[in-house]
C-alpha cells in the first residue's frame, strides 16, 4: 500500500492501518520531510471544527440531519482520540484541552455569537457543546479590549503541531511503516504513484496531499491553496499572562469575518495567526509565499489591539504555509475500489483533528469494513473543481479582500456586514 504525503492525514492513515494489521506493507511517499506542510506549521488547534456547517452537511446527497449530527459528534470525540493516542505513543505534543473562547468585540460580532448559540440549540446541541458567555464571564477567561461577550466550547486542545506530526512519523516507523522522504510524486494513476525516482505500484494508493494536491498532474484545480500566516511572541512573564488570561490554555479567536486564531503555548508564548495573504495565480506554491510582511504586521497590530500589554513584547517567530480549500468548502474522504485510489483532504485549515478522523475512516474503507465512520456524510463526497484562471484568482482573492472590508464595514455601521453576506457562498458560508 502506498500513501502519498507524510502529513497528518497520511501518517494517521498509515498508523491506524498498521495498528490494525501489522502484516500490511505500507510505504509513505513524501516530497520533503514528514510534516513539512500544513501539518507541521499550523496554529496548533486540535478542535471539533469541520469546515462545512451542519446545514450544508445535511444537504449533501444521501445525507440527513442525523448524519450531520453524527459527524459533529465524531469530530468532538476525535479531539480526545488524538490526545489519547499521542499519550499512548509517548508523543510529547505539549497538548492541553482547555476549549475555545470566541470573543464578541462589537455589536455585530455579539449578534453573530448569539445567533451561533441559537442555531446550535435548534440542532439539539446543548451547553456542554457551545454556550454563550456575558462580558464578565468572557473576561474571566481572556482579558481582551472591548469585549461584549463570547461563545465557549470545550472541544479544543492546543498543541505543538510539529511535535505531534514528527512523533506520529516515529510511531508509524515503529509499527513497520516505511516513510520515504524527498520522494516527490508527480502523478497518481490506478494502483500507481509516479515519483521522480520511478514508479511505485501498490494495490491501493491513497492521496493525502492537502494544499499540495495542485502539484499532482491533472489536479491543479482540485483545491485552491490559500496561505495562512502565524506569528509568535517571546515567552511572556507571569504578570503579563495575568493581564491576558488563558489560564487553561484556551485557544481563542473572535467573531470577526476574517479568520484569526491564537493559543498560549506550553513555554509561555502567545502564538497568533490568520488569513489575509493573497491566493497566487495558477495555484502556485512557493517558499517565498510563506512570508508576507504586510500580513505579519497586520497580525501584530491586531494582537496588540486586543492585548495592549503586548505593545512592548518581542515577536520572535513568523511563518506560514498553504492549506487546501475545495470549491464547496466540504472536506472529503473516500476510496474508489475500481482504481484502487483513495483520498482525504480539503480541511480549509481545520485539519489537526479532522485528519485523524480521515485516517480512521480510510483504515475502515481499505479493510472493507462497513462502520459508523464509513457511513458519515463526507465519505465519498467529491467537490466540483475550481474555475480556470483568471476566474479562480479573481474569485478567491475577491473573497479574501471582502472579509477584510466586511470587518471595516461592521466597525463603522455596528451592524452585520452586507458585504460578508453577499460573498458568503464564495467563502464557505453555511
Amino acid at each position: 500500500m502506498a500513501v502519498v504525503g507524510a502529513g497528518l492525514t497520511g501518517l494517521w492513515t498509515a498508523y491506524y492501518l498498521l495498528r490494525e494489521d501489522p502484516s500490511l506493507r505500507v510505504a509513505v511517499l513524501e516530497a520533503e520531510t514528514a510534516g513539512f506542510g500544513a501539518s507541521g506549521r499550523n496554529g496548533g488547534w486540535c478542535s471539533a471544527l469541520f469546515p462545512a456547517g451542519l446545514a450544508k452537511l445535511a444537504a449533501l446527497p444521501g445525507s440527513s440531519r442525523e448524519q450531520a449530527l453524527t459527524l459533529h459528534r465524531a469530530m468532538r470525540a476525535t479531539v480526545d482520540e488524538v490526545l489519547e493516542t499521542a499519550d499512548a505513543e509517548n508523543i510529547d505534543a505539549q497538548a492541553h484541552k482547555g476549549g475555545t473562547i470566541t470573543l464578541a468585540r462589537s455589536p455585530a460580532q455579539l449578534r453573530r455569537a448569539r445567533a451561533e448559540v441559537e442555531a446550535a440549540r435548534a440542532w439539539g446541541r446543548g451547553a456542554d457543546d457551545v454556550r454563550l458567555l456575558d462580558a464578565e464571564q468572557a473576561d474571566a477567561r481572556l482579558r481582551a479590549t472591548r469585549v461584549l461577550g463570547a461563545t465557549f466550547t470545550p472541544d479544543c486542545a492546543v498543541l505543538h503541531p510539529s511535535r505531534l506530526v514528527r512523533g506520529l512519523a516515529r510511531a508509524v516507523e515503529r509499527r513497520g511503516g516505511r516513510i520515504y522522504e524527498h520522494t516527490r510524486v508527480r502523478e497518481i494513476r490506478p494502483r500507481q504513484a509516479l515519483t521522480e525516482h520511478g514508479v511505485v505500484s501498490a494495490g491501493t494508493v491513497l492521496r493525502a496531499t492537502e494544499g499540495y494536491t495542485v502539484s499532482l498532474r491533472g489536479m491543479r484545480r482540485d483545491v485552491a491553496p490559500v496561505y495562512s500566516l502565524v506569528i509568535a511572541t517571546e515567552p511572556l512573564s507571569g504578570p503579563v499572562w495575568e493581564r491576558i488570561g488563558l489560564r487553561e490554555r484556551e485557544s481563542f479567536t473572535d467573531h470577526r469575518n476574517l479568520i484569526v486564531y491564537g493559543q498560549r503555548t506550553a513555554d509561555g508564548r502567545l502564538v497568533f495567526g490568520g488569513r489575509g495573504a493573497p491566493y497566487h495565480f495558477g495555484s502556485r506554491i512557493r517558499p517565498g509565499y510563506d512570508r508576507e510582511t504586510r500580513v505579519f504586521a497586520m497580525l501584530r497590530r491586531t494582537l496588540v489591539d486586543m492585548f495592549p500589554v503586548l505593545a512592548a513584547a518581542r515577536f520572535t517567530h513568523a511563518w506560514g504555509g498553504a492549506l487546501g480549500i475545495p470549491r464547496d468548502w466540504v472536506a472529503s474522504v473516500g476510496l474508489d475500489r475500481d482504481t484502487g485510489t483513495g483520498w482525504a483532504g480539503g480541511y480549509v485549515g481545520d485539519g489537526v483533528a479532522t485528519t485523524n478522523l480521515a485516517g480512521r475512516t480510510l483504515r475502515d474503507l481499505v479493510l472493507e469494513r462497513d462502520t459508523d465512520l464509513t457511513r458519515l456524510p463526507w465519505v465519498g463526497h467529491r467537490s466540483r473543481r475550481w474555475e480556470p484562471e483568471p476566474l479562480r484568482w479573481l474569485g478567491v482573492n475577491t473573497g479574501l479582500r471582502a472579509m477584510t472590508f466586511a470587518d471595516i464595514e461592521e466597525r463603522l455601521t455596528r451592524r452585520p456586514s452586507l458585504v460578508a453576506r453577499a460573498v458568503a457562498p464564495l467563502v464557505g458560508g453555511h
